[in-house]
């Protein structure tokens, strides 16, 4: 991905982050997940009926890098089973970890596709991931 489109994405959603909003919603089940190194504090709020996600809010302090992922995440897993989305979940990691990922799932996220190069933002791009897996854990229950 060319290095000006990255940054117009990854800028676009900081700065109108899709779904931030709060939730008062009690048929939403609420996560928080933040970064110890830093000010990264995000609530996030999950709907899920029939074992597809219907929504996703989230609230909070987080860095650019951080704000802009979970945007993104939040518009590429609605709609999604629980399945599908564990597999872009799978997907994402994997690129930024560095392993093998299908390119075609990520979309947007692919903006973070060279974040492995600045090991310090690795847990920036993930930590929205860590809050949605945590719910989606919960969703189980």
């Amino acid at each position: 991905m060319d290095e000006n489109l990255r940054r117009e994405i990854i800028m676009e959603h900081y700065q109108n982050p899709r779904n931030k909003k709060e939730c008062q919603d009690n048929t939403y089940e609420k996560v928080n997940t933040n970064n110890e190194s830093c000010i990264d504090n995000i609530d996030l709020y999950i709907k899920v009926e029939d074992n597809v996600i219907k929504d996703i809010c989230f609230n909070g302090e987080a860095c650019a890098i951080s704000t802009s992922s979970c945007s993104i995440m939040i518009t590429n897993l609605i709609g999604k089973t629980i399945e599908e989305a564990k597999e872009y979940i799978q997907n994402f990691e994997n690129m930024i970890n560095e392993a093998p990922y299908e390119e075609d799932l990520l979309k947007e996220a692919l903006a973070y596709n060279e974040v492995y190069k600045q090991n310090n933002r690795k847990n920036c791009a993930l930590l929205p991931y860590k809050g949605i897996k945590k719910a989606l854990k919960q969703q189980k229950k």
